[in-house]
């Protein structure tokens, strides 16, 4: 289905209706102002990722521990101070005793 001449000219007569002729260069400024904000937003994206990466070499990363993590399988528990006995350990467990 195609749009012709007559077909915008309906549309445009419903949007005055609709909308009411003194909102309409209101509503207009503010789609430009959207589309101008959009378009910005995906040029900065753009350039965002090709300064982002090298000539097609590869990129070299690296783990790094987070000692305040929680231990994995086969670790000990997880390095911190240790409550003085006699003292919860904010678990809400009583202290135990040796």
């Amino acid at each position: 289905m195609r749009l012709e001449g007559w077909h915008i000219v309906i549309i445009i007569v419903i949007a005055i209706l609709l909308f009411g002729a003194p909102k309409l260069p209101g509503l207009a400024r503010s789609v430009g102002q959207s589309l101008r904000i959009f378009k910005s937003e995906v040029r900065q994206m753009k350039d965002e990722n090709t300064s982002g990466t090298t000539d097609g070499e590869p990129v070299e990363g690296r783990v790094v521990n987070n000692p305040a993590a929680a231990p994995t399988r086969n670790q000990g528990p997880a390095a911190g101070p240790t409550p003085p006995s006699g003292t919860s350990s904010g678990t809400g467990n009583p202290p135990t005793t040796p």
